[in-house]
């Protein structure tokens, strides 16, 4: 089958297959007489490998890691496992770091006004997080809140808020 068949039947861009290639996640396709890429059901097989790995989140040298476990047929469960694993742990460091933004911009929208004024705590903090976090002290200290660090607070730090 053609570059665009294997596309379609693996879900992976004909852009992606190329870079693949290049990258030699997949073999060198055989070529045709007439120079075009021909794609085996093997070929097409390994692409959706690597599509579901990518959705998953793996990186490149993952999957490269992953293919070559697959290939494998001596491999030992226990090193897919660790690498799953391993996956994991940057998966929820990711998740945490993500909550962390969304609940500082959380913390800044609901310092925001959001009126006429030009006045923008979230500008402000876009523009010096430590200026913004100097004039959050004072107002905090103003309204009795001085306990958590301004900065502990719009960065989200869990612990600083026990």
């Amino acid at each position: 089958m053609n570059i665009g068949e294997a596309s379609k039947a693996s879900g992976v861009s004909a852009k992606m297959i190329r870079y693949y290639e290049d990258i030699a996640l997949i073999p060198p396709a055989a070529r045709s007489e007439s120079g075009y890429r021909a794609y085996a059901r093997n070929d097409v097989h390994r692409l959706r490998f690597i599509r579901r790995a990518r959705d998953l989140g793996f990186s490149v040298a993952e999957i490269s890691e992953l293919l070559g476990l697959w290939d494998d047929r001596s491999r030992q469960s226990a090193d897919v496992k660790r690498l799953a694993q391993a996956h994991i742990v940057e998966l929820e460091d990711r998740i945490r770091h993500l909550r962390e933004m969304a609940d500082t911009l959380q913390e800044l929208i609901s310092c925001c006004a959001g009126d006429d004024r030009p006045d923008c705590p979230i500008l402000a903090t876009l523009e010096d997080p430590a200026k913004e976090e100097a004039e959050e002290t004072v107002q905090e200290k103003a309204r009795g809140k001085a306990g958590i660090p301004a900065r502990d607070r719009l960065r989200g730090k869990a612990s600083a808020r026990k």
